[in-house]
């Protein structure tokens, strides 16, 4: 594992040990990172259930102004400090040793007069986590029409309740065993 492209490109990252934490792979991380690259500049990026902090950490390297990292797991924690400290983008990161909806609360009454540009999730798969984060997320103002929120479920995770959320699904890509699904905030009328 390790970063793609940008100010930290090709400096390797750690993982967390154990079976809870499932690393997106470089290929996967370097697809769904070419979808994003032309908007990540000068972004607020979150990045839910991190683990290692490899997909935050991405966005960092690439130019998001500002990364938030959200996890409950103390391993976890440790090794996105780990990996921020190696990376030297540690500067314009806040790591959060949370759950992703009080992280959120948190960031969001930081964030008043500003818009997140990027929420990226990848919670355990099976346990319902997505649907958490988007009902949490659904009146928040810091969440606009133009705020990008990228889920990473399992290739059965299903996702056929989001418009009664608010939400509208606009991009999906399937992997081998997984997938990005990509929403944003129906425009109110």
């Amino acid at each position: 594992m390790r970063v793609i492209a940008g100010s930290a490109r090709r400096l390797p990252l750690k993982a967390p040990k154990g079976l809870e934490v499932r690393p997106t792979t470089d290929k996967i991380k370097e697809t769904l990172f070419n979808m994003l690259h032309w908007d990540l500049p000068g972004s607020l990026f979150v990045d839910l259930f991190s683990g290692s902090g490899g997909i935050g950490i991405e966005a960092l390297s690439r130019g998001a102004k500002l990364a938030f990292f959200a996890d409950n797991s103390p391993r976890a924690i440790s090794c996105i400090e780990e990996n921020l400290a190696f990376t030297k983008l540690g500067e314009n990161a806040i790591v959060l040793k949370q759950d992703a909806c009080s992280a959120l609360d948190y960031i969001c009454s930081g964030c008043r007069d500003r818009r997140i540009d990027f929420i990226f999730m990848d919670p355990p798969y099976g346990c319902g986590h997505e649907k958490d984060v988007l009902t949490l997320i659904a009146h928040k103002p810091q969440v606009t029409e133009d705020t990008l929120i990228i889920a990473e479920a399992s290739l059965d995770t299903d996702f056929s309740y989001v418009p009664e959320l608010g939400f509208e699904i606009v991009r999906e890509k399937s992997y081998k065993s997984n997938k990005h699904i990509f929403m944003k905030k129906r425009i109110s009328q």
